[in-house]
């Protein structure tokens, strides 16, 4: 099979078939590209931190084969950054000679940004301080607690936020609970902070109702995405991660919009945060 796009895929040559090697070398070339970048952003003071395909298949060594497997490509690098670093976070790129896109600064200068690679069809996006899609994930005080990538909670925050979330996405979740453990002990970076995201959704209705909803989809996947042998320990992390939730205290402002439940929309639509 070959790259279904329009657009040139980064380090796959056109026409390509997408074979394990193919993919793992196009790969590469990119965790290159991301290398230089947080090197660069040392020598500013600026802290970026990856997230998205390319940063699960980082923390997921022992499984980024399935990403394989199912012939996904990597089109871009996408970053968390903050306010505060931003202007350090620009000139970490244009001194490598990137340039930026002048409607994306315009519009949306103090929540996203875009440039593109000098030489090559990369580009990547730069989200500044939050990820606003269905719900907020707040990265303040968080992009120092791991490198290059976000935290492991936030990677599996990062999807179990989507509302229509895919079955690609379903598959990196799992690839990510296989890989990793979940901590009950907040602050536990090392492994999946339980812990945290049980305390992120106890506050927040709406992203617990999204989130709880996408664990149970895991779970029914498991046995036809990882198979008999491989499901069992995802389907013991969704359950400690679940218990953990369950168990959370809840604040009155969950308790209070629990009432309203699914009456009432409780997530943003794609379409009105890109307008944002």
């Amino acid at each position: 099979m070959t790259p279904e796009t329009s657009h040139p895929v980064p380090f796959i040559p056109e026409g390509a078939e997408l074979t394990p090697d193919v993919l793992e070398e196009q790969e590469r070339h990119l965790k290159g590209i991301l290398d230089e970048l947080v090197a660069k952003a040392d020598e500013h003071g600026a802290t970026i931190r990856v997230l998205g395909a390319l940063a699960f298949r980082i923390k997921c060594p022992d499984y980024k084969w399935m990403e394989y497997e199912s012939e996904r490509v990597l089109t871009d690098i996408d970053f968390v950054a903050t306010m505060k670093e931003i202007d350090r976070v620009q000139d970490t790129f244009f001194d490598l000679g990137w340039e930026e896109n002048q409607n994306v600064l315009r519009l949306f200068g103090d929540k996203r940004r875009i440039f593109y690679h000098p030489t090559e069809p990369v580009h990547t996006d730069i989200f500044i301080d939050k990820l606003r899609f269905c719900h907020e994930i707040d990265f303040r005080g968080r992009l120092e607690l791991d490198r290059p990538t976000i935290t492991l909670a936030d990677l599996l925050l990062e999807k179990l936020q989507s509302v229509e979330i895919n079955r690609k996405d379903l598959m990196v979740v799992m690839m990510l609970l296989r890989q990793h453990d979940v901590s009950e002990t907040e602050g536990d970076n090392e492994r999946i902070d339980g812990a945290y995201i049980a305390r992120l959704l106890g506050s927040d209705w709406g992203f617990w109702r999204t989130a709880t909803m996408n664990i149970g989809k895991v779970d029914g996947l498991a046995d036809e995405y990882l198979g008999l042998d491989e499901a069992p320990p995802v389907r013991k992390r969704l359950a400690v991660l679940s218990r953990l939730i369950d168990d959370r205290p809840k604040s009155m402002g969950w308790r209070i919009r629990s009432k309203v439940g699914d009456r009432v929309t409780w997530y943003r639509e794609v379409e009105e945060v890109e307008r944002d």
